[in-house]
């Protein structure tokens, strides 16, 4: 993947994203690439992040190169210099570059005009970075991925679109249980059905029970994502029968695992005692995010040929 960006997980192939997985893996047990010494990684953040930042910054540190966080405010961009000028001019003094912002559109632009790779750190579509993780927590607990099934329960947000497509890809049944009216875009719905393996399957429902019935994992995030909190008191009723609880989680398969992207609203969307038990697979999932991201910057700066 060497000079690739990674805007979508769209973008992977079926190898690609198994290799990404387990360069993962192996990085994480001491696996040590060709250094990174004197790369450097930009972090364009317009959105606020403890996760993804700090996790590309280390990241990017164990890998032996450099890290500039690029505050959008204290740049001209900020003060609207058109994103093409600004793609380019930082094309010309990064090695890559990881950009979290509202529309996809911006991200997809800029990675038109900047001659290296650009990296979706989260938009108001997709999360993909997030997702690989995800996939990799599910990997080390089930060993594989092919014919699990995952539930995710609440809105049908950025990382629901990106499950959808990890998922998809991963040969992995997706449930999305969502109240009728916040499903995942019907046009990313169509693409992971398009991506989808031979045998997978891919179910919308506003049954939270149904969906949760037998499955290997249960995913939720907050009810309400980042620009939306406006809206987070009318949707709490809206969405009270999604809570991730005991009673749902009873309903699941006996290995079910839990998954939550973080931050969590605890007493909303999960609750306390489901969120801190044993099936809780949330801490190392977001210690994968550090794993995940580290691969997929080996990958496109070709340290891991």
């Amino acid at each position: 993947m060497k000079g690739r960006n990674l805007l979508s997980l769209a973008d992977l192939t079926v190898n690609e994203l198994e290799t990404l997985l387990d360069l993962a893996q192996k990085l994480k047990t001491g696996y040590t690439p060709r250094s990174a010494a004197n790369q450097v990684l930009g972090l364009l953040f317009y959105k606020a992040s403890t996760r993804t930042r700090v996790s590309f910054s280390v990241a990017m540190y164990h890998l032996g190169g450099q890290v500039i966080d690029l505050n959008p405010q204290a740049m001209q961009v900020g003060r609207g210099e058109p994103i093409q000028d600004t793609a380019r001019v930082l094309g010309g003094y990064l090695d890559a570059i990881a950009i979290r912002t509202f529309a996809q559109k911006e991200i997809e632009q800029f990675a038109e005009y900047a001659d290296i790779p650009v990296i979706n750190a989260l938009s108001d579509l997709s999360h993909p970075c997030q997702i690989l993780a995800d996939l990799l927590t599910m990997q080390e607990t089930f060993q594989t991925l092919e014919g699990l099934t995952l539930t995710y329960l609440g809105d049908g947000n950025n990382v629901a679109h990106s499950l959808l497509l990890g998922c998809a890809l991963a040969g992995v049944n997706i449930r999305i249980a969502t109240p009728p009216t916040y499903q995942p875009d019907s046009a990313i719905v169509e693409q992971a059905k398009h991506l989808a393996q031979s045998g997978t399957e891919i179910t919308l429902t506003d049954d939270a029970k149904e969906a949760v019935e037998g499955a290997e994992v249960l995913y939720t995030d907050v009810w309400a994502s980042m620009g939306q909190e406006d809206s987070a008191a009318e949707r709490l009723p809206v969405f009270q029968s999604f809570q991730v609880n005991e009673d749902l989680v009873n309903l699941a398969s006996p290995e079910a695992i839990i998954l939550h992207c973080l931050p969590a609203h605890r007493g909303e969307e999960i609750t306390e005692d489901v969120l801190e038990s044993a099936r809780s697979r949330v801490w190392q999932q977001a210690e994968n995010r550090m794993h995940a991201q580290k691969a997929l910057l080996a990958s496109v700066l070709g340290l891991s040929d």
